[in-house]
């Protein structure tokens, strides 16, 4: 399937609960509204393979947090369900783990503390967390780190400690809100080359919400768009460009700029539609 680009060319597009094998997720006609008659999400479906990167972009206030939520389950919809691995989430789930923008780190754990919170509150045996963190830590780069508190670390570093907490659990699926939204342009790109080398490690199937074109062709296997609120999916595209990747590489190519531009052309109305919107 492919969609027609303007002045001649043409980026292909994977139809909605098209992929290889059963979906892991599978986001069934959700809907989803808030106080004051504010509709988040309406009617959005989509599908997320095993192992794959899924990376969703809107624009602002499409609803591309609360579709993360639901998906976690910690928020429910109104309307509509979703199902990981066939079962229905309703709430949170030990094998579903999210990392948000704000790094969502506590304050007065170390970094140690902070990568075995999930594994306590999961009840795990003391030497199984003590083992399970080391190696975290040491995934992501932080080893000799581990008394320090978060107001001791950069923001490229606390991230780095929400990304082990959240591989610490080995979930299934990995939900990240923007998780580098907040970071300079510079520590950006080297967490983005970072993510790439730990989902190499430890695959899983990860959903990514950015506000970014850049970030969602790095690091996507597909790419969903989504439209002005009340948000819903308006394509999904494949990215088709091999793995393991070299985001400097990708940049240089023709398919990254074919991409762009067609992912900016069908973004551009929707953006265009937020402004004024209450």
């Amino acid at each position: 399937m492919s969609q027609d680009k303007g002045a001649g060319e043409r980026v292909a597009t994977v139809p909605r609960g098209i992929g290889a094998g059963s979906p892991r997720i599978v986001v069934d006609r959700v809907s989803k509204s808030f106080r004051l008659g504010s509709v988040a999400l309406q009617e959005c479906s989509l599908e997320v393979t095993p192992n794959e990167v899924l990376c969703i972009i809107g624009p602002s206030g499409c609803g591309k947090t609360t579709l993360l939520r639901i998906i976690d389950g910690l928020t429910r919809p109104d309307s509509g369900r979703v199902l990981v691995d066939g079962v229905e989430i309703t709430r949170p789930r030990r094998d579903l783990a999210m990392v948000f923008q704000h790094f969502g780190l506590f304050p007065w754990k170390t970094v140690s503390d902070n990568v075995a919170y999930g594994l306590r509150v999961q009840g795990r045996p003391d030497q199984e967390i003590h083992t399970t963190v080391a190696q975290c830590v040491e995934l992501v780069g932080l080893r000799g780190f581990e008394r320090h508190y978060p107001y001791q670390l950069s923001g490229g570093m606390q991230q780095r400690v929400g990304l082990a907490r959240a591989f610490a659990v080995n979930p299934s699926v990995l939900l990240m809100d923007e998780p580098f939204g907040s970071l300079d342009a510079q520590t950006r790109e080297v967490m983005q080359e970072e993510l790439l080398r730990l989902w190499r490690i430890r695959r899983t199937t990860l959903v990514f919400v950015t506000h970014s074109i850049d970030e969602a062709i790095i690091l996507g296997d597909r790419v969903a768009l989504m439209t002005h609120r009340p948000g819903h999916i308006k394509d999904v595209l494949d990215v088709g460009i091999p793995r393991p990747r070299d985001p400097e590489t990708v940049r240089g190519g023709d398919r990254y700029a074919s991409l762009r531009r067609y992912i900016w052309n069908q973004l551009r109305p929707e953006v265009a539609g937020t402004v004024g919107a209450p």
